[in-house]
C-alpha cells in the first residue's frame, strides 16, 4: 500500500463517509489537532515510569478513537469507534489517584520542569487547542459530547501527569512572578 495517493493535492481530503472537505474545515482542524495531542504524547514515552507509560498509551488509544470520531459526520453511526463517558471517567480516577502523591496546589505554576514534565505541559496545552477546535467544529455540526469532554478533562490530566513526574524527579514548581 502506498502511503500518497495524491487525494489531498487540491487541498480537500475525505471523511468516514467518503465525502470531500476541505482541509481548513473545524473537523480537519479538531482532529488534527487531536493528532499533534497524540505525537506529543509520544514524544514523553518512557517518561521513567510505568504508571505514566501505561496511563499514556492507554490515552494515545482514546486520542486515535476521537480522531475516527471527529473524521466522522454521522454520530449516530453505531459501526464507527466512539468516545464513551467511561473514558472521561477513567481520566478523572486517574488524576484522583495521582493527586494524592502531590502536594496542593496553592497558585499557578508556570510549565517546564524536567523533560519530561516539561513536555507534559506541551501536550496539556495543546490539548487545550484541540478543545478550542472541538468546541469550534460542535457550535456548527454535530459532534461527540464526550469527546469534547474528554480532551477538556485530558488537559487536566497531563496537568496533574507533568506535576507528579516533576515531583518524582524532584524539580521544585515555579509560581509566576506577578
Amino acid at each position: 500500500m502506498k502511503i500518497y495517493t495524491g487525494r489531498g493535492d487540491e487541498g480537500m481530503t475525505d471523511l468516514r463517509d467518503m465525502s470531500r472537505v476541505s482541509k481548513t474545515s473545524p473537523r480537519i482542524e479538531a482532529y488534527g489537532t487531536v493528532d499533534e495531542v497524540n505525537s506529543i504524547i509520544g514524544t514523553i514515552r518512557p517518561s521513567g515510569y510505568d504508571d505514566v507509560d501505561e496511563k499514556l498509551e492507554t490515552i494515545q488509544n482514546h486520542l486515535h478513537i476521537i480522531q475516527a470520531d471527529f473524521a466522522n459526520p454521522d454520530t449516530d453511526d453505531a459501526d464507527a469507534p466512539h468516545i464513551e463517558q467511561a473514558h472521561v471517567e477513567t481520566l478523572e480516577e486517574w488524576m484522583d489517584g495521582f493527586d494524592d502523591e502531590l502536594d496542593p496546589l496553592r497558585s499557578f505554576i508556570l510549565p517546564g520542569g524536567s523533560e519530561s514534565g516539561a513536555k507534559l505541559h506541551h501536550a496539556r496545552s495543546v490539548s487545550r487547542r484541540a478543545e478550542r477546535r472541538a468546541a469550534t467544529l460542535a457550535a456548527d455540526e454535530p459532534v461527540n459530547a464526550a469527546a469534547v469532554a474528554y480532551l477538556n478533562r485530558l488537559s487536566d490530566a497531563l496537568f496533574v501527569f507533568a506535576r507528579l513526574v516533576n515531583k518524582r524527579d524532584g524539580v521544585r514548581e515555579e509560581s509566576p512572578s506577578y
